[in-house]
């Protein structure tokens, strides 16, 4: 298993609006997600049932 990267907010904020990364909550509880969610987060749920969509070069950060 790699190395886990941690990623100052700033950046995951500027690549999540550029498109560039995909912003996933990895609670897999939806009413924990909706406490815990983000701006512009998905829930786990949603990833997992959208994976086969999400092309395989994009940046993928959970929190």
């Amino acid at each position: 298993m790699s190395d886990i990267e941690r990623v100052p907010p700033e950046r995951v904020r500027d690549k999540v609006q550029s498109g560039n990364a995909l912003l996933v909550c990895a609670y897999d509880d939806d009413g924990k997600y909706g406490r815990m969610r983000l701006g512009g987060s998905i829930s786990l749920s949603k990833f997992k049932s959208e994976i086969s969509g999400i092309a395989k070069d994009r940046e993928i950060i959970f929190y």
